[in-house]
């Protein structure tokens, strides 16, 4: 199977075309994060996959205090920047701390 010089150059520009259809939707999902105060808001999903814990441990985080949320027609957001105090308060250089 043989193609053309042109019939080639076809398929190529039809293929950078979208290429800049996927480029313009992925700016636009990026456009449309939520944030409040310009910073980023987070749901349950993002924080979940940040930290590497199950939904019952976030549960238990945001009912014992230890990390900020607010909720917004029943969803649960958290701030970025309360996620990533929370991770620096939870840090513990490194070293074994016995319970």
């Amino acid at each position: 199977m043989n193609i053309d010089r042109v019939e080639f150059l076809n398929w190529m520009e039809r293929i950078m075309k979208r290429f800049d259809i996927l480029s313009g939707d992925l700016e636009n999902r990026e456009k449309k994060r939520l944030s409040i105060d310009g910073e980023e808001l987070l749901d349950n999903q993002d924080v979940l996959q940040m930290l590497k814990i199950t939904y019952r441990c976030l549960q238990r985080y945001r009912t014992i205090g230890k990390i900020k949320y607010f909720t917004v027609s029943g969803k649960v957001f958290y701030k970025s920047s309360d996620v990533h105090q929370f991770i620096r308060d939870s840090y513990h250089g490194g070293k074994y701390t016995p319970r």
